[in-house]
């Protein structure tokens, strides 16, 4: 028997007056999931528990069966894992995103998506900031990582990409060592605003990538692995670094894949590929795949709805031509939470999952989309147990 966890990030959504009341995945053609769903079971789940925010991180590790209230301490330390950075018991991570802004407002949370190569320019010149006590690593992107010996904990940060166009005196850090935190964050301005790279880009006519906000700090979590928990063998495929990382931390083979670029031009055939190989070295493969995400924080209706049926032809098709070949198999399918066009931002609350079973095909007339939510369907409480669902513990 062979496992599938499909996570399309961000796919749940609101009805849109701009599709006739209908959702991005209601209006998307999915002719893949659409027959899966009749042949298997839609349910509800609320992934995230209810006083947390349903970010990636807490969510995704939620969907691996980690209770995130025990197991979750920040987003930082699981992205330095995913890019392997030693963390020790004093040091505090913080995703340190490359944003921005005009001094005044946040303008762009990732610096009009800029790429790996020039960000990697920028953040070699930021260096220059910290102290003996501080790091920076390079990432992905505008994804990347500030490493702090005894740094500020107990302070409140804010995501970039949940307060686009906002003041920045409303969402700078709040709390003990907030002073140290601002001053970096105005120091980085200060270096970056003028420096020959962004002049050229605003000649071009791009965002400016002028201003680093650290945010989603934490310790090193310490997780059980995932065989220790679940009595399988997995990998992980993903384009980001906070799946990446939750695969290093819980012992998933983190599998590279050419073109798994975390964003809207993603490689999803490569992904789909991928996954079907790793299943003839594991019990267990989790595909993530950020596009909608993405989608929804620019407010795009043509992308999400591209990226749903990218996933639902790419990913679930190309997956299930390669099953064939397999064992038998269980396929859940499931965002990690909505991300609506409307707001652009990450939505507390239930979203839609599919469960599929190769060796037992049902009669199943509830369609997988956000309407399932409304109808008499299972319902799962608490997101860390729906793994469960996935091994057959009906």
């Amino acid at each position: 028997m062979k496992y599938v966890l499909i996570v399309p990030d961000g796919m749940a959504d609101d009805p849109l007056p701009d599709l006739e009341g209908r959702t991005p995945l209601e209006a998307a053609r999915t002719p893949f999931m659409d027959d899966l769903a009749k042949r298997g079971v839609v349910g509800g789940v609320a992934v995230t528990p209810p006083d947390m925010y349903p970010g990636s991180d807490a969510a995704n590790m939620a969907l691996l069966g980690y209770d995130p209230r025990e197991h979750y301490t920040g987003r930082g330390p699981i992205e330095a894992a995913a890019m392997r950075i030693s963390m020790d018991a004093r040091d505090v991570a913080f995703r340190c995103s490359l944003i921005s802004t005009d001094g005044e407002r946040l303008l762009d949370y990732s610096a009009g998506h800029i790429s790996t190569e020039e960000a990697r320019l920028l953040i070699e010149e930021a260096q220059k900031l910290c102290t003996r006590q501080m790091r920076l690593f390079p990432g992905v992107s505008y994804r990347h990582i500030l490493l702090w010996n005894n740094g500020p904990l107990e302070v409140k940060t804010f995501a970039p990409h949940e307060n686009m166009n906002r003041p920045l005196y409303e969402i700078l850090p709040v709390g003990d060592g907030d002073h140290r935190l601002r001053q970096f964050i105005w120091d980085s301005i200060d270096l970056l605003n003028d420096h020959p790279y962004n002049r050229r880009r605003r000649d071009e006519g791009k965002p400016a990538a002028n201003t680093l906000w650290p945010w989603g700090q934490g310790r090193a979590p310490q997780l059980p692995s995932f065989f220790r928990m679940h009595g399988k063998t997995g990998a992980v495929i993903a384009g980001v670094d906070v799946v990446r990382g939750l695969g290093r931390l819980t012992g998933l083979e983190v599998v590279a894949v050419p073109g798994a670029t975390g964003y809207l031009d993603t490689d999803y055939y490569a992904k789909g590929r991928y996954a079907v190989e790793a299943l003839n070295r594991h019990d267990f493969v989790w595909v993530h795949i950020e596009a909608p995400d993405e989608a929804g924080h620019l407010g795009s209706i043509d992308e999400k709805i591209k990226a749903i049926e990218s996933i639902d032809q790419l990913v679930v098709g190309t997956m299930l031509s390669g099953l064939k070949k397999l064992d038998d198999f269980r396929m859940l399918i499931v965002p990690d939470h909505a991300t609506p066009i409307a707001t652009r931002g990450h939505k507390v609350g239930p979203v839609p999952y599919l469960l599929f079973d190769s060796r037992r095909s049902r009669s199943n007339r509830i369609p997988y989309d956000e309407r399932a939510l409304q109808e008499r369907v299972p319902r799962v409480d608490e997101g860390y147990r729906l793994i469960g669902e996935l091994w057959g513990r009906e």
